[in-house]
């Protein structure tokens, strides 16, 4: 565990380090994925960049490899995730100026329709863990599981059949977001990558 800790420090250290940015006068210094950074002087004369880096939780059981993963698949699945709460609000908003149920019904469907034409063929490229890792951040983005958010949109029957068809796929629609818990080092890749540290 001390290994791995001490491996993944250095691969840190030196991915920050590397991806200096210089602004005017030299004075300061923009690292990335450090708190500060400033320039200051040695008793010989040289210069030295002082960094202060921000924190890296390291949780029971995780290792580099499985960090690299989930790494790989926030890149891959954070934005999908933002679509589909931009979405959901968007849905929110039409569901809002109509009166009928059965215009409610309708434009769901169609949005239904639409959205498995579009995003189809982008879930049968995904990894089940990749799958995973979508439903929990669409949980933390919505605060709404896929789960509810089928059933309050179109009814318990049409969530339960996608329940069971993921289940099929080893998934599961009803997964929470947790950040102090199991997700809290998700929670902090999910950070470095809004902040276009990843």
């Amino acid at each position: 565990m001390k290994r791995t800790l001490l491996l993944l420090a250095l691969v840190i250290v030196t991915l920050f380090a590397s991806t200096t940015d210089t602004s005017a006068q030299g004075r300061r210094q923009r690292v990335y994925g450090a708190s500060a950074a400033r320039w200051g002087k040695e008793r010989g004369g040289d210069s030295v960049l002082y960094i202060t880096l921000l924190p890296v939780k390291i949780g029971d059981g995780i290792n580099l490899q499985e960090h690299q993963r989930m790494i790989r698949a926030v890149k891959k699945v954070y934005p999908l995730a933002l679509d589909a709460a931009q979405r959901l609000e968007e849905l929110d908003r039409e569901l809002e100026k109509m009166e009928l149920k059965k215009d409610r019904k309708a434009y769901t469907k169609a949005v239904e329709d639409a959205l498995k034409e579009e995003i189809t063929p982008m879930l049968w490229k995904m990894t089940r863990y990749e799958g995973r890792i979508l439903i929990k951040l669409i949980d933390r983005e919505t605060d709404h599981t896929v789960f509810g958010i089928v059933k309050d949109i179109r009814s318990g029957f049409t969530a339960g059949f996608y329940q069971a068809l993921a289940k099929l796929f080893g998934a599961n629609l009803k997964l929470e977001y947790d950040p102090e818990g199991e997700d809290a080092i998700l929670e902090l890749i999910v950070l470095y990558y809004k902040a276009g540290l990843l």
